[in-house]
């Protein structure tokens, strides 16, 4: 690693004496302000007074090799997990909503999301397999009794897929999860002493009975997808497995799940050649605070013979801290992590989307990624300005990434889960790999350094106080500064 001189450049020592006097917290710079239109690193900038959303700008390389005192180093030997992606949930509600749309709108909102040239490049999504809480009704892929009449419904075909196959002709490489919120009812039983019919879309356990023919379902529907060219990069075996409650759940504890998994999904899966990662649980940080299910995952790990098939396990975060996800790292530090679900809403009224956009990135986004997590995947991508379409039983006060209003499907609000995700998505692509950093520190600073597979780097960073900052960043060869407005959010990538 190159040494550098610790004096300090006359432009550094400038810009340190004016932030010695105090920065305007005032954030003056307008979404049309005119910028550099080409620089050795790429910019995207956020700020929490919506005064920049999402604004590309560039930055130039210093010209000599005196660093600020205020440097943060990049340490590409110190290497921590290998990043699969950033997205949100394709549910039958946002694929309602963006069929509703007219075809160019809607193509020009898939590219500003998913074109990894010219757009966020969002790369991970999530859909339920089968009947989700946002979904136009209650349904799985066989109603009918027998696994024998498996099929794809009208939701997946009419409305899912479409919206799926447009999003791959704009990323090709995008992958994609799939969770079920239930099994079919006629698998389901009251509990596993008395095994008694559990005829109802909410809550029950799986009867061990139908395990393999669960698992078969599994692989029909992964291999229904392939069809529709339609590949699954990883599954769950159920959303939420400690929440009775949803319009669509089922009941599934640890040994429930290790035993599945042991005895039919992952054997089923294999025999038919698909290679879908499977993680484990795929719910809160609390586990509900149900005592006997603390630590879900790292009991089914503590059987060798299922664990082989799991590649790790997911969590959400309606319950609990964020610190889980390193006590469960520690426990099985080879086992990989993602984070699948989170959402905002009514909840949230009164907090702007500045309040959310800060929050949201600390906790959700660089806080999951910071403590290990490969994939970073919020909930509904679009929903209505009605928080729609919705039906008793599921979240009916959820917002969407972005709101899309039902009076003309054209005029779209962007919340804060779509820029959290859009600045981890444009700079960290698959194959990333998350790196070190050393040197400057500060309070209300939060960031996350990379290293992607073409050799460029990326760093997202986020900037929760009420003063600009200024911060150089090196990679050992190059570095830069750059002036980061208070309160904002703001990701950088350069070769």
């Amino acid at each position: 690693m190159k040494k550098f001189k610790k004096k300090i450049i006359l432009g550094n020592l400038l810009s340190l004496m004016v932030m010695a006097c105090g920065s305007s917290t005032k954030n003056d710079v307008t979404p049309d302000l005119p910028g550099p239109t080409s620089g050795d690193v790429t910019v995207y900038i956020t700020t929490a007074a919506r005064t920049q959303e999402f604004r590309k700008t560039y930055v130039d390389f210093g010209s000599d090799v005196n660093m600020s005192p205020r440097t943060i180093l990049l340490n590409e030997h110190v290497k921590y997990q290998t990043m699969d992606g950033f997205g949100a949930a394709i549910t039958g509600s946002t694929a309602y909503n963006l069929l509703k749309m007219a075809q160019a709108d809607r193509t020009k909102f898939l590219k500003e999301t998913f074109d990894v040239n010219e757009g966020m490049g969002q790369s991970y999504i999530r859909i339920a397999i089968g009947c989700s809480d946002f979904s136009m009704s209650e349904y799985t892929l066989a109603d009918q009794s027998g696994i024998e009449n498996f099929a794809l419904q009208e939701e997946e075909k009419k409305y899912v897929i479409p919206i799926l196959k447009e999003i791959l002709v704009i990323n090709p490489g995008i992958k994609i999860m799939g969770s079920p919120w239930t099994p079919p009812k006629w698998m389901k039983v009251n509990n596993l002493t008395d095994l008694a019919p559990h005829d109802s879309w909410t809550g029950g356990h799986l009867n061990p009975t139908y395990y393999q023919d669960y698992a078969t379902y599994f692989v029909k529907w992964i291999q229904a997808m392939k069809a529709e060219g339609i590949e699954i990069y990883s599954i769950t075996p159920q959303n939420e497995p400690l929440n009775p409650l949803n319009s669509a759940s089922m009941l599934m504890y640890w040994d429930e799940q290790r035993d599945f998994v042991r005895d039919a999904l992952g054997p089923k899966l294999q025999q038919a050649g698909i290679t879908a990662k499977i993680y484990a649980y795929d719910h809160n940080y609390n586990y509900d605070n149900i005592s006997s299910q603390e630590d879900y995952p790292a009991k089914i790990y503590e059987d060798a013979a299922a664990a082989a098939y799991f590649a790790g396990s997911a969590y959400h975060n309606y319950g609990g801290d964020k610190a889980e996800l390193l006590d469960i790292h520690n426990k099985a530090p080879e086992k990989e992590l993602v984070f699948t679900e989170t959402s905002i809403g009514t909840w949230n009224t009164g907090q702007n989307l500045g309040k959310r956009l800060l929050e949201d990135m600390k906790e959700v986004a660089l806080g999951t990624v910071n403590n290990w997590c490969r994939g970073v995947i919020v909930w509904n991508l679009m929903l209505d300005s009605e928080r729609g379409p919705n039906r008793d039983g599921g979240c009916q006060t959820c917002f969407g990434a972005v709101d899309i209003s039902s009076a003309d499907y054209k005029t779209i609000k962007k919340n804060s889960h779509y820029f959290i995700i859009g600045h981890l998505s444009s700079v960290v692509k698959p194959g990333a790999v998350r790196i070190g950093t050393e040197g400057f520190a500060e309070d209300g600073v939060v960031l996350a350094a990379f290293k992607n597979l073409d050799n460029s780097y990326a760093v997202v960073l986020l900037n929760e106080n009420t003063a600009d900052t200024r911060i150089t960043f090196s990679d050992g060869t190059n570095y830069f500064g750059a002036e980061i407005p208070a309160q904002s959010v703001v990701s950088y990538t350069w070769k």
